[in-house]
């Protein structure tokens, strides 16, 4: 992490001497001294960073450069907000006099800055002097990376016990061991790779281990092998220990020339023996591609059947090594609640039930464990040695998982095995990881939030061809693939929406954060004060946070379930003039926070779910600001000093009001000023009521050419020749959002001859003459809404033909009384959304229309009386859903309804009606006769209605 920190410092150093900042006085020459020590240690902190854990002296030696680029940084932007002051005094008599004063004072506080950065080196000089001392252990790291790995090394022991597990202690691994044996035996006769994946401690070794050990297997494949992969592995060793493992297999003597054998040899020798042989190679433990490639070539495919498993933690690795290799991937899934439950107890009471006493604290605990195999056997284990009496002893370990985690030797192993995955990061993956500690406990995480966020504290490095928050989804993609998130939910068109870390993970980073004062939490009265802490995350009530603290090094500040108006000045008297974030979401916040406009260096602001009305004219002082994110406060009015923000990437204004339907007006937004073109940076600008300014606005709109998503409210017929000029320019563009001014007023859109090829999500609210002929030949759409188009020609005709369309929403949207999905039509399409077509009487599905749709959605058509004709074609539906259908519809499709053989190869059919407000969810067994609608036999469970809703 000290790594991320230097690196931090020196872009920063580059910045200020790219931008030709005049630097005063002796500040330059310390700034350019400290910038080549830098340079010389830069190279020594990745293995530093590695050995901290286990060398006493590094980690002293990576605290002291840590916390140095940390003051360092400080002081540079003390110096920047100093640069930054010295403009703008207004002009005549006064304006000079106040220049004068400002320099008389600049001038000191430049002198002092050079002092500092003076102290600075002499510390860095002396930290220069131990790195001498050290350099000895860098070398031998270098030369021999797992020579000094004692984590690594005890990792090894770790995964040799997993591999003589005795089988009392396995539990649910029968069903994905008979799907991996089946994936064995079965496919071509070529060589097949069949990946196994999950986060470490989820038992990837353990089932592997019981799959290679099958007695059908061992029949099956002639030759089999196990080698086990480590993050420091030598590749030379690797393959001879395949070698001697093989000629052991065939049963023949290891000829003693394979010890002097160079890779290229032992490759060769490897691929004759298993030239003609139908073999079976384990490799556990791959961790990255370049592994995997390193050896595949020794493999042959030689028609024979052979297969090759591996385990990793990687997903990509699985899928990529399936793909390429004609294979299959299996991730491995928790164990689900009564499995986790019947191991738990095993361990912790030696197969006896759990005492009644104990069982909400251990069910609790369980929880944490969220189903991960190795943490309910080592924490299970651990409280098997409790006083099973005391239940205060048991609490205790409810209260502090997170201590015990990190203190108890019981749980050591479980903590390297969490660790790892954590260790084996990049160091800008590192930071972007440890940033997950700011959230509570079980926070669904929203993925453009966190990107945002990462963008903001200056984590994500600049990739040429790419914006900032395209190379942070990279970096929440790969984060994903370690194994290290998890996705929480995704929208219909399969992107993430929100993400979660595994809780055992946020015990394993919360320590780190505050070691390395990254993060301090406040959520405990009682809790230790980092004063050098650069983030501040208040969990629950502001009460508990100590006033009068110093935070003048804080960098930002997070606010979670804090029910108290938040004053940051009584809370921080002394000031955050350095802050870059601040995320005030879902504060009670009535008035936008005067202090805020202070903070000169602020990148983000949000505050979503405010009550906050309007925003103060001196928002414009904020020039570094990024992201002001608005959405569902009570703003519907920005200041024209908003156009002063050029740095603005992402503004959002708007809120939703949604109870059961959509109406027109569910969605508000905000004024915006006539020039809002000046705004260059600008990525994404929703939701603005474009409706004034006689299309001045419209026009403006072209010069955003960065925008990638865009959201027009309150649009005229006749604006509509100027915003095809100004869509045509919009190259960039992902996502269009418009509505026009009323449910009646046509959208005309017919003059867009180039739409932007990039886009790939288009909602159009309002009424259409024809539908826009460039709809169809948009190549990158994958999600298309029209709502009140009220179309007078099929718009499936055209529709179909759009190659990668995966959801289409249609309400009110067509004004016939027959609908026909033909055969060649929607090959992609997987959700389907049907919303009061007041006319429609008949829909027909020809066979292969819509082969790959998974849910289909039918609401509000009153005249429909039957299931759509072909429905029985849709192999690959899951859902089917009614909402406020006809009761004659609904009686054909009962479990003695005459269309009942249509839909009965699909998984879940539910019937729903808004009453009362509320949803009330039926499935087809539970529908009975009533007087408007059926009704529940047995209530539906909350689990569906909430599942239900998300869908929605």
């Amino acid at each position: 992490m000290a790594e991320s920190s230097v690196n931090f410092l020196l872009e920063k150093l580059a910045t200020l001497f790219e931008k030709d900042v005049h630097l005063f006085g002796g500040v330059q020459e310390e700034a350019v001294y400290l910038r080549g020590e830098l340079e010389r240690m830069k190279a020594f902190l990745r293995i530093a960073d590695t050995l901290q854990e286990s060398d006493e002296e590094l980690k002293v030696w990576v605290k002291q450069l840590r916390d140095i680029s940390h003051e360092t940084e400080d002081i540079l932007d003390e110096y920047t907000l100093l640069q930054g002051h010295d403009h703008d005094h207004g002009r005549g008599i006064f304006g000079s006099l106040y220049r004068l004063g400002c320099c008389i004072k600049n001038a000191k506080a430049c002198y002092r800055i050079g002092s500092e950065l003076q102290a600075i080196n002499s510390r860095i000089k002396e930290i220069c002097e131990v790195h001498k001392r050290l350099r000895h252990k860098f070398r031998k790291a270098e030369q021999d990376p797992g020579s000094d790995d004692s984590a690594g090394n005890t990792w090894q022991d770790c995964r040799g016990d997993a591999l003589l597990l005795d089988k009392s202690d396995l539990v649910g691994l029968d069903e994905p061991k008979n799907q991996l044996v089946g994936w064995l035996f079965n496919g071509s006769s070529g060589r097949e790779v069949v990946s196994l994946a999950g986060m470490g401690g989820m038992g990837k070794t353990t089932l592997a281990k019981q799959v290679y050990d099958d007695p059908e297997v061992k029949k099956h494949f002639e030759v089999r092998a196990w080698i086990t992969v480590n993050r420091s592995f030598k590749f030379d060793d690797l393959l001879k220990d395949m070698v001697q493992q093989l000629f052991k297999a065939i049963r023949r003597r290891i000829p003693q020339i394979v010890a002097n054998m160079n890779n290229y040899q032992l490759k060769t020798t490897i691929k004759e023996l298993l030239q003609n042989r139908r073999y079976l190679v384990v490799l556990d433990d791959v961790w990255h591609l370049y592994e995997w490639d390193a050896i595949k070539y020794a493999l042959p495919s030689n028609g024979c059947g052979s297969r090759i498993m591996l385990t990793t933690r990687n997903a990509d690795v699985a899928s990529t090594t399936g793909v390429l290799c004609e294979g299959k991937a299996y991730n491995l899934k928790p164990l689900p609640p009564p499995e986790s439950w019947d191991l738990f107890c095993r361990k912790a009471f030696q197969w006896n039930k759990c005492p009644s006493h104990l069982e909400e604290i251990c069910k609790y605990i369980l929880r944490k464990c969220e189903g991960l195999p190795l943490a309910i056997v080592a924490i299970s284990g651990m409280l098997a040695t409790k006083d099973k009496r005391r239940i205060d002893e048991w609490d205790m370990v409810r209260r502090s998982l997170g201590a015990e985690i990190e203190g108890n030797d019981k749980l050591k192993d479980l903590k390297k095995v969490l660790s790892l995955s954590f260790n084996d990061l990049p160091y800008y993956l590192k930071s972007c990881f440890l940033y997950l500690s700011i959230f509570p406990e079980d926070h669904l995480i929203e993925r453009m939030r966190l990107i945002r966020l990462w963008v903001a504290e200056g984590f994500v490095e600049a990739k040429e061809g790419k914006t900032l928050e395209e190379v942070a989804d990279d970096y929440l993609h790969e984060l994903l693939n370690r194994s290290l998130m998890q996705v929480a939910t995704t929208t219909p068109d399969g992107r993430v929406k929100t993400c979660r870390i595994h809780d055992l993970l946020r015990e394993i980073i919360i320590p780190k954060s505050r070691d390395q004062n990254f993060t301090t939490i406040v959520k405990d009265q009682s809790l230790q004060w980092f004063e050098r802490a650069r983030r501040l995350s208040i969990h629950s009530t502001l009460q508990i946070v100590q006033p009068n603290r110093s935070v003048s090094q804080l960098r930002s500040l997070f606010m979670f379930g804090a029910s108290e108006k938040p004053s940051i000045s009584k809370l921080f008297p002394s000031g955050l003039r350095l802050l870059n974030v601040l995320d005030l979401q879902n504060s009670p916040l009535e008035k936008f926070p005067v202090e805020v406009v202070d903070l000169y260096c602020l990148k983000y602001l949000s505050l979503r779910e405010t009550k906050v009305k309007t925003v103060p004219r001196s928002i414009g002082r904020l020039q570094s600001l990024e992201t002001l994110d608005l959405k569902h406060s009570n703003v519907n009015q920005l200041p024209v000093e908003i156009l002063k923000l050029q740095r603005l990437r992402h503004l959002l204004v708007y809120q939703h009001e949604f109870v059961s339907y959509e109406h027109f007006h569910s969605k508000k937004g905000f004024k915006v000023m006539s020039n809002i073109g000046v705004l260059q940076a600008l990525q994404k600008l929703c939701f603005i009521e474009v409706n004034q300014d006689g299309g001045t606005i419209i026009r403006e709109l072209g010069k955003l050419n960065q925008l990638r998503r865009l959201g027009l409210l309150k649009l005229r017929k006749e604006d509509g020749k100027a915003l095809c000029s100004s869509i045509e320019k919009l190259t960039n563009l992902r996502a269009l959002s418009i509505a026009s001014v009323e449910e009646d007023e046509i959208i005309d859109l017919q003059h867009l001859p180039s739409p932007p090829l990039l886009l790939q999500r288009l909602y159009m609210k309002g009424r259409l003459d024809a539908l826009p002929h460039w709809i169809p030949s948009l190549p990158s759409l994958v999600r298309l809404s029209l709502k009140w188009s009220q179309l007078k020609d099929d718009p499936l005709i055209y529709l179909r033909y759009i190659p990668n369309l995966v959801q289409l929403e249609l309400c009110q949207a067509f004004l016939g009384d027959r609908l026909c999905f033909r055969a060649d039509g929607f090959r992609k399409l997987k959700i389907l959304s049907m919303d009061k077509f007041d006319e429609l009487r008949c829909i027909e599905v020809e066979m292969g229309a819509m082969a790959s749709l998974e849910k289909l959605s039918i609401q509000r058509c009153k005249l429909l009386e039957n299931v759509p004709s072909g429905i029985e074609h849709l192999t690959k539906l899951k859902v089917l859903e009614f909402s406020d259908m006809p009761v004659d519809l609904m009686k054909t499709i009962r479990t003695d309804g005459k269309d009942n053989w249509k839909v009965n190869h699909i998984p879940e059919v539910y019937s729903t009606y808004w009453r009362e407000g509320g949803w009330e969810v039926y499935s087809i067994e539970s529908m009975t006769d009533g007087e408007y609608c059926p009704l529940p036999s047995n209530p539906f469970s909350h689990e569906l209605q909430t599942r239900w809703k998300s869908w929605k």
